[in-house]
């Protein structure tokens, strides 16, 4: 089963403005080309978080961009979102707002890990609860946890101040349930790939700007848009794969 991850698209209601120089409906309209040539028929699409960038009328035109996806697209919020906006206007198929999602012998689950107000997510007492709950009920699945906000630093000091304030919440609930496989987010709009335990973790960048890696301060690098590809197994596991999607593509 072939999942196709779409993160941090920062879209505006109006078209053709520049985020910090960038035209982001145009960067997501080529990840998307990208992806419907080198990866044709997708199980479904995950979009993680900052969606729009601070504005509502961005949801719009992210609908007109994957109304014919013609697959499930699960949406998670971002600390750019506002999450019953979100929901809201993304309101009806293809979009599904669950946390939990089973696909045969695999679950999907979305996690809310914004913070009204803030840039740095949480997961609130009531989200890692439910997560708990989700994966012991379905303990024959193996399962892909996908959030926002990264658990793990990646090693700029001034994004890691924005990373989930309480991953070891999340990872005590992960080691409870060995068949969790792979967990993946987007907000560091950089790559990472790692293991922890037997689970996978996977940072995955933009569909616009990357941030640069290892930066003590704010930074913007040259690597262009990508997107992220996840193959799920029968037997759990998981083949990955970053698309960077340059100007030849």
């Amino acid at each position: 089963m072939r999942l196709l991850q779409f993160t941090d698209t920062h879209l505006l209601g109006t078209p053709g403005i520049e985020v910090r120089g960038v035209a982001t409906d145009v960067t997501l309209r080529r990840c998307l080309d990208h992806a419907r040539r080198r990866h044709p028929a997708p199980r479904a699409l995950l979009l993680t978080g900052d969606l729009v960038q601070d504005d509502r009328g961005g949801y719009a035109r992210l609908r007109q961009n994957f109304a014919d996806a013609g697959v499930p697209v699960h949406c998670l919020p971002g600390n750019h979102d506002i999450p019953a906006e979100l929901r809201a206007d993304l309101a009806g198929p293809p979009f599904v707002h669950e946390l939990v999602n089973r696909y045969d012998g695999w679950l999907v689950l979305m996690l809310d890990s914004t913070v009204a107000g803030s840039h740095h997510g949480h997961l609130a007492a009531a989200e890692v609860a439910r997560l708990d709950r989700a994966l012991a009920r379905n303990a024959d699945a193996y399962a892909l946890v996908c959030l926002h906000h990264h658990p793990v630093p990646h090693g700029s000091p001034w994004l890691d101040a924005l990373m989930l304030d309480n991953s070891a919440e999340l990872f005590a609930v992960l080691a409870r349930h060995p068949r969790v496989r792979g967990l993946v987010w987007g907000h560091a709009h950089q790559a990472l790939d790692d293991v922890r335990g037997g689970t996978l973790l996977m940072g995955t960048p933009s569909t616009c700007m990357q941030f640069e890696q290892g930066a003590e301060e704010f930074s913007v690098d040259s690597r262009p848009p990508a997107y992220r590809w996840i193959e799920l197994g029968d037997d759990g596991s998981i083949e990955t794969g970053v698309e960077w999607v340059t100007d030849d593509d």
